[in-house]
């Protein structure tokens, strides 16, 4: 017997029908719009559930040119108001800076510092995440462009508005205390390098002084010796005088006595009482000064008494007057006394005047900064109105959307798989024969 099984018939390839499937689209229309919600309600959730974020911002701008003029006409200290602000972003950006703040802030500390994290972890998450700063461009010298702006990004229950004005005002008083310590640092080498000078200058006026008084003892010294050398050089040349005055008289006395000549007498009163002499001979002593011992030996005899008992020949020549007045003004230098009996000596110190007027002018200039305006704040930090993250109606819309494109895409599948389903009964059905019908295969014959 011979028996013949027909083959099924092949599935047909998969086509889309477009207008079916949206048809399906349509019909399962709630389904999608169930799923969209489901996810806009699932956004929804997340959206009031995350800690929202907020923004706050403000700019910093130099300072005007008189808030700086009693520092920069201290003439030690120069700071522009562009160098200024620069000072004080410089400080912002400080790592420094912001570690100091926020260790001497409690509310950003509790804000940042989550579950696990240690406080260096939280600083750098506030360091790294929560500021921003918009530098000053240094292509554009314009002065349109010479600010610095300061952002804070900041969770829910934080006063940001707060924390970001205390940040720049931390920033601020700490550059004040590094000017005030600048000053004060630069003050006093000022006044060292002063009191260097005006030691200097009272070393050179002592060595001055003294030299002079040196000068002028030595000077004295000097004319004393002189004059006591020309003191000695009168006296002993008085002296000599004195003894050949009185090697004369004792000369005179003998010529006196040979003459018999006692008392005073002249040649002419010789010649009366003796024999008549030559005229010439009698004109010739009258031209003639008398000599000595006309004056007879009564009047050289008591001379040469006199000069014999002569006890200092001093009175005879004035100038050993004139020299021991001398001697007398020189043994008190008055000169010598005034410079030793000086009070204020650092009134007589040379240049001493521009010293003290530099010295007087540092000592008033004050290291006090706490009023000193760095920086001109163009805008202050303001309580935002809404936060920047996250954006709830967005949320929605887009889990909304979300939704009914995952609700599409079930809608599809769902009617990929009932068609196939449908396309596998229809193919079921036509393979299975009726009763009384032969099985006829076309590829397979079967002999018994």
């Amino acid at each position: 017997m011979t028996s013949i099984s027909p083959t099924p018939p092949a599935l047909p390839h998969d086509e889309i029908d477009v207008l079916a499937a949206l048809q399906s689209l349509w019909r399962q229309k709630v389904l999608i719009a169930a799923v969209g919600v489901l996810f806009a309600f699932l956004a929804a959730a997340y959206a009031y559930s995350v800690t929202p974020l907020y923004v706050v911002s403000t700019v910093l701008r130099p300072a005007a040119l008189n808030d700086l003029d009693a520092l920069n006409r201290s003439k030690i200290y120069s700071l522009p108001p562009g160098l200024a602000l620069t000072r004080v972003g410089v400080a912002l950006d400080s790592y420094e800076t912001r570690l100091g703040y926020f260790r001497s802030n409690k509310e950003l500390q509790a804000a940042f510092s989550k579950s696990g994290r240690t406080a260096e972890q939280a600083f750098e998450a506030f360091n790294r995440n929560a500021l921003k700063m918009v530098q000053v461009d240094s292509k554009k010298p314009d002065v349109l462009s010479s600010f610095i702006a300061l952002e804070l990004r900041y969770p829910q229950g934080v006063n940001g508005k707060e924390a970001l004005n205390g940040l720049v005002q931390y920033a601020i008083e700490r550059e004040r205390q590094q000017i005030s310590k600048d000053l004060e640092v630069i003050i006093g080498n000022r006044l060292k390098e002063i009191d260097g000078q005006l030691a200097s200058a009272r070393v050179d006026y002592d060595a001055g002084k003294e030299g002079t008084i040196a000068e002028l003892l030595e000077s004295d010294v000097l004319k004393r010796e002189q004059l006591n050398d020309e003191l000695r050089a009168l006296r002993v040349q008085l002296k000599l005088r004195r003894e050949d005055r009185i090697a004369q008289l004792n000369e005179a006395i003998s010529i006196a006595r040979s003459l018999g000549l006692k008392k005073p007498s002249t040649p002419s009163a010789m010649g009366r009482s003796e024999v008549e002499v030559a005229g010439s001979v009698i004109t010739e002593v009258n031209n003639q000064q008398n000599p000595l011992y006309f004056m007879g030996t009564d009047a050289l005899e008591a001379e040469q008494q006199a000069l014999r008992k002569r006890v200092s020949d001093d009175f005879v020549d004035p100038r050993i007057a004139q020299i021991r007045k001398e001697l007398l003004l020189l043994s008190n230098n008055r000169q010598v006394q005034a410079l030793q009996q000086r009070q204020n000596e650092e009134l007589f110190v040379k240049g001493i005047e521009s010293l003290r007027a530099e010295q007087a002018r540092l000592m008033s200039i004050s290291t006090d900064m706490s009023g000193l305006l760095l920086v001109s704040i163009d805008r202050l930090a303001v309580e935002p109105l809404n936060p920047v993250s996250p954006k709830k109606t967005l949320f929605i819309v887009v889990g909304l959307a979300l939704g009914v494109v995952v609700g599409c895409i079930i809608a599809l599948l769902r009617y990929a798989f009932k068609k196939r389903r449908r396309e596998l009964a229809r193919i079921s059905s036509a393979s299975t024969p009726k009763k009384g019908q032969c099985e006829y295969t076309p590829a397979t014959l079967s002999v018994e």
